[in-house]
């Protein structure tokens, strides 16, 4: 038997469907990994085994009438601590959380995934409400990179693209409010996808609002549209979902690239500093796309910072979560969260609407961008992995996250959708990521694009060094 933990959702299912392996034997193999790994990176809250046996028994038996109840019958799955899921409490990384629950509701993804039949491994580590670009709370400590636990795994969804990275589980459930799914997934070498906001519904709403988007993080691009197809299923408590979807994002995924018309940023005109090695991977890549008939034109959007505008957006949604809190929870928080939460509350009405009319022209800039271009493609980020249980790099002259997260928030503002892709890695071996964004609504462009530089192996790099130092199960 083939090692389990290193195949795709896509894989599972043939393998169940075919009756080559089962869902209880994938369900083990995932969890050994799990609380192998775990005292090396700190990726999960909690693991459930006992919930996920259980679950993997009755796929199995369902899978041997040859009933799968939906698309990702027994594939094991993560979800991010943010993400409600019934059966055990969200502590969304903080001490001000408590047991007392009920904990009798799953957010709308995590709904989805239970009606098509996934098997829950457990939750993952998350920032204190998710809130910075690294993964470290004071509730769950820092998780580390699974190509060097040192390192970070960036975040806010961190403990998912490791343990996605590192076999345990294919497939997880991240939230993205300034490049959450896709700054851990360039940082672990992971695909990663923010759809268009309302694409995916969301409850309880953010109190970022409409900045936080759920995605998916995956191994490849081929499973993050096997799990869109179940998690946009619509969901009654989101008013701000869109309408329903009427097509497989499965549909067209292997339609290639040849004619799209590209715009490469190598650095927004030279507003981000970039990591030459960085540099180097995005622009080899880049290169791929034009050997696959992309038509590619070095050009950038003309977009200034919006890092201000995100600023009063971000830290005023962070005060409206620890609005209530107790003078002892406030004690208790990170202390940058407690900054900016400090700031956040210092906005006005009139600061936050200047924020929101920064917003609507930056969205109408890259409505009129693609009008001309189909794709935008950036580095995800401009640097690697760096030390763990820091907001910023080691010398940096910004105190906060968005300082070294320039390519990733200002889609969260346009709402459109937005990948990670491998595409190398630098002298240290740690991963790189190159980001293609389309325009709303546009998500199939995202995973078709995403999808060729898979099937021409733009995206391959070496596993992480940690998971040849677990005895894979089944081998």
């Amino acid at each position: 038997m083939s090692d389990l933990t290193t195949l795709t959702a896509t894989q599972l299912v043939a393998g169940y469907a075919a009756g080559d392996f089962s869902p209880v034997e994938a369900a083990r193999a995932t969890l050994e990994r799990a609380e192998a790994t775990q005292p090396h990176v700190n990726a999960f809250v909690r693991i459930d085994a006992e919930q996920a046996l259980g679950q993997a028994r009755e796929s199995e038996e369902r899978w041997r009438r040859g009933q799968p109840r939906g698309l990702v019958d027994g594939v094991p799955v993560t979800v991010k601590d943010i993400l409600l899921q019934k059966g055990g409490p969200t502590y969304k990384g903080s001490w001000a959380v408590g047991d007392e629950g009920p904990w009798d509701e799953d957010a709308p993804s995590v709904a989805r995934l239970r009606e098509h039949g996934a098997v829950f491994l457990g939750k993952t580590t998350t920032p204190e409400f998710g809130w910075k670009g690294v993964t470290d709370s004071p509730r769950h400590g820092a998780t580390g990179n699974p190509y060097d636990p040192s390192r970070t795994a960036g975040g806010s969804s961190g403990g998912g693209a490791a343990a996605v990275a590192l076999g345990a589980g294919p497939l997880s459930l991240g939230t993205d409010g300034g490049g959450s799914v896709r700054i851990p997934a360039a940082f672990c070498g992971i695909f990663a996808m923010k759809p268009t906001y309302g694409r995916v519904p969301i409850y309880p709403a953010s109190a970022f609002g409409t900045l936080a988007h759920v995605g998916p993080m995956t191994r490849d691009a081929a499973d993050a549209a096997l799990l869109m197809d179940v998690i946009t299923g619509p969901d009654p408590r989101d008013w701000s979902q869109l309408g329903p979807v009427t097509h497989s994002f499965r549909d067209g995924l292997a339609g290639g690239v040849e004619g799209l018309r590209v715009a490469y940023s190598p650095s927004f005109g030279g507003q981000v500093a970039v990591d030459q090695q960085v540099a180097a991977a995005v622009r080899r890549t880049v290169e791929r796309l034009v050997e696959l008939g992309a038509h590619v034109e070095e050009t950038d959007p003309d977009l200034a910072d919006p890092v201000d505008a995100f600023h009063t957006l971000w830290f005023s949604g962070a005060a409206r979560v620890t609005e209530s809190f107790s003078q002892d929870q406030r004690a208790a928080l990170d202390p940058g969260l407690r900054e900016i939460c400090e700031e956040g509350a210092r906005a006005t009405a009139l600061d936050y609407l200047a924020a929101v009319d920064v917003r609507m022209a930056l969205g109408k800039a890259m409505g009129a961008f693609h009008e001309t271009y189909d794709l935008l493609v950036t580095p995800a980020l401009p640097i690697t992995a760096f030390g763990a249980g820091r907001e910023v790099p080691e010398g940096s002259p910004h105190t906060r996250w968005t300082g070294w997260t320039p390519f990733t928030y200002p889609f969260n503002m346009t709402q459109q959708p937005a990948a990670s892709v491998p595409c190398g890695v630098d002298a240290d071996g740690l991963p790189v990521g190159i980001q293609l964004v389309a325009a709303r609504h546009r998500d199939d462009l995202v995973l078709r694009a995403a999808q060729a530089l898979y099937e021409a192996g733009a995206a391959d790099i070496p596993a992480p060094a940690l998971a040849s130092l677990v005895t894979p199960a089944g081998s």
